[in-house]
Parts: C-alpha cells; sequence; structure tokens
C-alpha cells in the first residue's frame, strides 16, 4: 500500500532561514573537527583521547545476529564515585548525577578508560557535509529543510540546531529490536513490559535526498506483547521533520475495541500506557518530537561522566533479575567515561504547558547521542534524571543506546528502557517498507 503524505505549503515552511553555516566550516571539519562537528584532538591532560575512526571493523569474536561481544572488555575501572567522595567530581558530573549518588548511599559510578568508539558509515558523512551548506530551520525552528541521512548542523550556532541533531541522528536505516522495560518500585519489586519495535529511518537511507525525503523522518511501529492486560495493543508513528506544519501522524490499535484511531496524545508529557507514570511519550530515545514549546539555548562543551560503551548491559550473561534493584540499576554493571557533551538549557515557553517546565541536554559530541538529561518540576527542583548507556553497534555502524533509565529523585523509582539481555539482540538487518507502516497493516496485524 503507498501512503499519501499532505502537501505542505511552502511559504509557511520558509518564514524562517537560519543563517547558513560559517564560511570557514568545511576547513574546520576537514581539520581540528570531525565531520560531525566533534574537537578531533583530545583534552590536555590526556584522559580524552584524540577520535581515529571509531570502530571500524567489529571485533573477531562477533558472529551476525547475535549480542554484540565487548571489544573492551579488558578494560578496570580507573576511578568509583560514590557519595563519600562525589563532591571532588562535581564538575564532571550533571547536577542530576550528583543528586542521584548523593541520595543513594549504595550508588556508584564505575569510570573506565575513554574509548571514542563512535562510527557511522562513509555516505552518511559524505551526507553531513553537504547537509552543513543547504540545512536550515523552518519557522521558530520547528522544523528542517534541505538535509538529508544525518546531523543537519555539524557546527550548530544555537540550541535548537543542537537538539535537532540528536533528533535527525543516523541510527541505521531499519531496526526490529524487542526490548524489554521495566519499572521498578523503590523496595526493587518490579514489572516488566515486552515491546517489540519496528523502526524505519526513511531519512537516513542511502541515496535520500531533501526532495526525496519530503516531510517524514522515519516510521516507528510497537506492538505490546505482555504484560497481559495490555498485550496486542499496536501504536503507530510517522514523524514529521516539521511537526508544526504537518504535526506527528500517530495511530493506536487496542484489541478491545478492535478498530484503529487516531492517537495525536502519542507525543510530548502524555504517559504512556506501559510506563506506570515514570516517563512521557517525548522521554522515548531520551528525547523525541517537537521542540515547539521550549526555548533552548547552546550553553557550550563540558566534559562529563557519561555512559558509554555499555556492551555489559546487554551481555546475554545479565539477567533482568541482577541487573534491576531496589532505587537503581547494579551499577556494578554499568560503564562511564569521560567525554566532551554539548550541553543545552531547555525552558518553558511561556503559555506552553509541559511537565518538566526546565531540561538539561548533554549530547555526546562524536554522535549527538543524547546521554544524560536533567528534569526539573514546577517548583525548580531536580524531578527525574535520564541516562542514555551507549554502545557502538559495529556492524552497522551507530552509537545508540542499549539501555535508557530515567531515576525519579521524588518517589525513589526509577524505569530501564531497552533491556534485551534474555532477548534476542537488536537487529538492523531486517528488511521494511513504508508499506509495513501504513494504518491498515496495523489494522490487518492486530486482528490476528
Amino acid at each position: 500500500m503507498t501512503i499519501t503524505r499532505l502537501p505542505l505549503a511552502a511559504a509557511l515552511l520558509a518564514i524562517f532561514v537560519a543563517p547558513a553555516a560559517p564560511a570557514d566550516a568545511p576547513t574546520k571539519l576537514d581539520n581540528e573537527l570531525t565531520v560531525l562537528g566533534a574537537t578531533r584532538a583530545g583534552n590536555a591532560d590526556g584522559t580524552i583521547p584524540a577520535w581515529t575512526g571509531g570502530i571500524t571493523t567489529p571485533p573477531a569474536q562477533y558472529k551476525a545476529g547475535e549480542h554484540y561481544v565487548n571489544p573492551y572488555a579488558d578494560d578496570k575501572p580507573i576511578l568509583t564515585i560514590d557519595h563519600e567522595n562525589v563532591g571532588k567530581y562535581k564538575d564532571h558530573l550533571s547536577p542530576g548525577q550528583v543528586a542521584v549518588i548523593k541520595k543513594y548511599n549504595d550508588y556508584k559510578m564505575l569510570v573506565y578508560p575513554t574509548h571514542r568508539s563512535a562510527s557511522f558509515p562513509e555516505y552518511v558523512y559524505e551526507a553531513i557535509k553537504a547537509n552543513m551548506t543547504t540545512a536550515h530551520l523552518q519557522g521558530d525552528g520547528a522544523g528542517v529543510q534541505g538535509a538529508s541521512i544525518s546531523i543537519p548542523f555539524p557546527i550548530p550556532k544555537d540550541g535548537r540546531e543542537a537538539i535537532w541533531n540528536h533528533l535527525l541522528r543516523y541510527r541505521g536505516v531499519a531496526l526490529r529490536r524487542f526490548q524489554n522495560q521495566a519499572t521498578v518500585t523503590a523496595s526493587g519489586n518490579y514489572s516488566i513490559a515486552n515491546i517489540e519495535e519496528n523502526f524505519l529511518f526513511v531519512y537516513a537511507r542511502k541515496g535520500a535526498t531533501p526532495a526525496s525525503i519530503g516531510n517524514i523522518a522515519f516510521y516507528l511501529k510497537q506492538h505490546l506483547l505482555s504484560p497481559a492486560r495490555l498485550a496486542g495493543t499496536y501504536s503507530l508513528v510517522h514523524e514529521t521533520l516539521n511537526q508544526i506544519a504537518e504535526p506527528r501522524h500517530a495511530w493506536l490499535y487496542t484489541p478491545g475495541l478492535r478498530r484503529v484511531r487516531r492517537a495525536p496524545n502519542i507525543a510530548y508529557d502524555s504517559p504512556p500506557p506501559s510506563a506506570d507514570g515514570l516517563r512521557t511519550f517525548d522521554q522515548f530515545d531520551m528525547f523525541n518530537g517537537a521542540i515547539d514549546r521550549y526555548n533552548w539555548k547552546l550553553v557550550g562543551k563540558e566534559e562529563l561522566y557519561v555512559p558509554y560503551n555499555s556492551y555489559r548491559l546487554q551481555n546475554p550473561d545479565v539477567k533482568y533479575k541482577d541487573l534491576l534493584k531496589p532505587k537503581h540499576i547494579n551499577t556494578d554493571y554499568a560503564r562511564y567515561e569521560l567525554h566532551r557533551v554539548w550541553k543545552v538549557e531547555a525552558t518553558l515557553k511561556p503559555g506552553a504547558s509541559h511537565i518538566y517546565p526546565r531540561r538539561t541536554f548533554y549530547l555526546d559530541e562524536d554522535s549527538w547521542q543524547a546521554l544524560v538529561i536533567d528534569q526539573y518540576d514546577s517548583a525548580g527542583q531536580l524531578w527525574r534524571v535520564s541516562e542514555g548507556h551507549a554502545i557502538n553497534y559495529y556492524d552497522v555502524p551507530t552509537l545508540f543506546t542499549s539501555m535508557e533509565t530515567i531515576y525519579d529523585l521524588q518517589s525513589g523509582r526509577y524505569i530501564a528502557m531497552g533491556l534485551n539481555s534474555e532477548g534476542p539482540a537488536y537487529d538492523f538487518s531486517v528488511q521494511l517498507t513504508p508499506s509495513d507502516f501504513s494504518p491498515s497493516s496495523l489494522r490487518q496485524e492486530g486482528v490476528r
């Protein structure tokens, strides 16, 4: 089935056009910066190495279709940060990370040697170079035009461009994953929702151009397999590049009604049914969706201890009962490294609504993956802290999360998403087409 897109008014999309990239931008990307705009050199004291291309070939032990072999398995922690010494290292931690460490006496952060493992296909690098000269914001930053395949703004001028880099970063072309989402109480009891997810990043396909993409960034179909009360529920999203000119299209199929209906509430701060109130729809993939409710400020770069090269979290030897502990995950399985990150402040616009009036984002300079996000409540207090435990999926290659956690500092509860050590590995080789993501396909699958 062919999916028909609504026509967009070119005049509406051209209300605002950001200034062109600096004249010396191509020279910078060829010299002191990587193609993604990261500082190519290491830091002054050598604790962050130079980027030399990331992982370019899978480890010899890796077999296609299996869980990802840890290329840094022999590394040992070089530092442990806990509630007793966190003050010494707070300059390299987000306020939210500091708060989590202080709140839980048994929480520790194991810091390992830094490996700048992020890498991408050559056609992605070429597309970024092209995007740099053609990409621009639409409206008040509500959308992007003139870009394809990967990040639009390797040298961002403001916070809107930086957050669009996260939203449009390369994550492969297609992905099927069976990921478990655990909601954990303060006492350690947990329930697990098992979800089948299929992605098609049409924006990222080799040979894609701004003209061929239209206004679609990606398609996503989710099928809830458990718990029993939600089993058989499907959701479908067509993510647009300009969500004000053409808002996200979303549909929901519920087995009780046995019909497909529009679902405009799959956006912003609406709570997903499987998350037990511990996250919002726009906290999926750390952050997703329209950016129009916030003002975005690009603060600059910092050196931060962030979750990185977290291969152990998806190791089949790690069982959920050993990983999911009271108040936080078992930190023996997590890995942190010192990396440079872009800091972006998001503050709610006057008259706009969201349960998080303020959010602070820390985006990996080598991939634009959001690695840490601090979320504040209406009283200005830290409320929830998100961490994206990333790895290089080196058969693609791309840097993407292997697990995401959101710690609720007020309730003592947390949610862990993307768990798959007890299930199949993520499959980036799956063959999908846009017709697999039509509302009619949702109906057909739902009644089987």
